[in-house]
């Protein structure tokens, strides 16, 4: 049976939240002097760490790479966001669960395999904690105990993000020491592994943050020594781990199946989350990518063209590639592409037996859903289960942590660090490129000529390496959340105030993009033509936009301002609330109380 959070269990030995970090938890809600001794006791008490830290909907991130039909304030910018009173992710309540019990473990555990398991296990998580607000807000106060009524620390100033990335490395390898290496019950605990992944991930983000945003603090180790942990980090689940690239032989249907598949896989996840019908554990995947009131989340023009072509070739390679239409463009690119969009010819994944296949029935573009034209499939579940067709209903297994990533995170820090090799090249962008079902091109060796597009959407960057390895990250982990984390550690956020572009049209006309007989688009000028079905008929410049007037890539919500300050938005502000209870919190640079942008 599939384990994942006792959440009756578990409740009644809760400690009360708080979201402000001045709170306290009654203590009258347990005894510590009876609790914290069995492995039962830590486990019951650290359960809820899992539902409260781990995200359970990343296919529904917001980039350069998606637009939904009511974009986020963090996408749009400028007046949009503005200082909170309270909330914005500036919440300490699951730091003093964690802190709880690693103060108690000690004083209270009668069971010295599990004190040193469950030790293990808040670490990870403080770790993990403590990641996200780093991303989030730079400099903030490190906490490692609980807070007592008169604790000085409830008054603490900001900590620089070296002191909070110090004491991450070194809870993480405290964390990798003490964890087990696998459980029974499958992946969807905390194991080393996990802890080696998590700690690969924030120092990747660490060293390249500090690079590109020329972050150099006085005393600190360099971005180097953080892209050196985090390769260092990778290497040992390369090399020790046992995970592996998940793959049949089938590329046409093995991507797919990775993120459609009922349980998480054991070949490739390495973290999970367990979602399940019979315990009603749900998630939106299926319903967002097939129902129009679902935020209508498509791909956005930019991101397909970074597709490359099946026999290794770049599609920016092909003549006439800024002006192909759908079918043109979709045609012979990375078998990726059409098992994560639907492309003319789509049908979904079915499962009979525990085999995955692909459905009989061939499903076309839904007009209605994608706002772009490029509808997406990835997480969308098996076709034979109808009760998944429906909102907040899918149990489909989402991981966390998978090998892929590992193997792109070792070779991007290895090549920042300019010690990439050929051999590592092959073990981990050759290795993705070779299992996605791409025949040619740079499988073995190191690619030695930059391609033109990848410089014009990287700027700044020309080595050819680093470029494929973006390119990489980009398709293969696209809708896990990680793109907006990217675009900020690379300091590319005004990447998200550019205009997001949909498939190309010639000018006005009927279009069924897909070939499927039915008319997706009708793009008219003067009166409309009532005898015309389509699924979207809108007039030429003010119901659908092209992007050169009277023909182009459609545009999507031309009339919204989006924008990126530079000097304020790669950091999030401080609550007002919170820097009143605490004068000592400092406020991030741009960012003014009730100021109109």
């Amino acid at each position: 049976m599939k384990k994942y959070i006792l959440i009756l269990l578990a409740s009644a030995l809760t400690l009360s939240a708080c979201d402000d970090i001045l709170d306290k938890e009654p203590k009258s809600q347990l005894s510590p002097e009876s609790y914290f001794r069995t492995a039962t006791d830590l486990q019951l008490f650290t359960n809820p760490l899992y539902n409260n830290l781990l995200p359970k909907s990343i296919y529904s991130e917001q980039s350069d790479q998606f637009v939904v039909d009511n974009p986020s304030n963090l996408v749009r910018g400028g007046t949009y966001r503005t200082v909170p009173a309270s909330g914005g992710g500036w919440s300490w309540s699951d730091l003093r669960r964690i802190n709880t019990c690693l103060d108690y473990i000690p004083k209270q555990c009668t069971d010295q395999a599990a004190a040193v398991q469950y030790t293990a296990l808040c670490k990870f998580f403080r770790a993990y904690f403590y990641f996200d607000k780093v991303q989030r807000f730079g400099d903030v106060p490190w906490v490692d105990h609980e807070l007592g009524s008169n604790d000085p620390d409830l008054y603490k100033a900001r900590d620089s993000r070296e002191v909070v990335m110090t004491h991450m490395i070194e809870d993480i390898d405290d964390a990798i020491a003490g964890l087990p290496a696998s459980y029974s019950s499958g992946n969807y605990r905390v194991t080393k592994w996990a802890a080696l992944a998590l700690k690969a991930r924030f120092c990747l983000y660490e060293g390249t943050y500090r690079k590109y945003h020329g972050i150099n603090i006085d005393g600190a180790n360099s971005n180097e020594y953080y892209l050196q942990l985090a390769a260092d980090a990778a290497k040992q689940i390369m090399d020790k781990g046992g995970f592996a690239l998940y793959t049949t032989g089938n590329p046409d249907l093995d991507y797919a199946v990775l993120f459609s598949e009922y349980d998480a896989n054991p070949k490739e996840d390495i973290l999970a989350i367990n979602f399940d019908n019979g315990t009603a554990l749900y998630h939106n995947a299926t319903a967002v990518a097939i129902m129009s009131s679902q935020s209508r989340l498509s791909l956005t023009k930019k991101f397909v063209d970074l597709y490359l072509m099946r026999d290794g070739s770049r599609f920016s390679d092909q003549p006439g590639w800024k002006t192909m239409q759908f079918a043109e463009e979709t045609a012979n690119r990375d078998p990726r592409l059409a098992q994560t969009i639907r492309i003319p010819g789509y049908s979904r994944i079915t499962e009979e037996g525990g085999k995955y296949s692909y459905s009989a029935t061939k499903t076309g573009v839904d007009s209605k859903v994608t706002l772009t034209g490029y509808q997406i499939a990835k997480f969308v579940m098996p076709d034979n289960n109808a009760s998944a067709d429906k909102f907040d209903k899918s149990y489909n297994d989402i991981a966390l942590f998978r090998y892929a990533e590992v193997l792109l995170n070792y070779a991007e820090a290895k090549a920042e660090l300019g010690t990439l090799t050929a051999d590592d090249w092959s073990q981990t962008v050759g290795a993705i490129r070779r299992r996605a079902g791409i025949t040619g091109g740079d499988l073995d060796n190191l690619p030695t000529v930059a391609d033109p597009y990848l410089m014009e959407i990287n700027p700044g960057i020309t080595d050819p390496v680093l470029l494929e390895i973006r390119r990489e990250r980009a398709v293969e982990l696209v809708q896990e959340g990680f793109r907006y984390d990217d675009l900020m550690r690379w300091k590319y956020g005004d990447m998200l105030a550019q205009p997001y572009y949909g498939v190309y049209f010639p000018g006005p006309g009927v279009y069924d993009i897909d070939g499927d007989g039915t008319n997706d688009y009708y793009i008219y000028t003067g009166t409309k033509d009532k005898s015309v079905k389509a699924t979207i008929s809108g007039e030429l410049g003010k119901d659908i936009v092209l992007s050169e007037g009277d023909h182009g890539y459609m545009q999507v919500h031309p009339d919204l301002k989006f924008s990126f300050d530079p000097s304020r938005d790669y950091l999030y502000p401080i609550p007002i609330d919170d820097r009143t209870l605490n004068p000592n919190l400092t406020q991030n640079p741009g960012w003014k109380d009730g100021l109109a942008y």
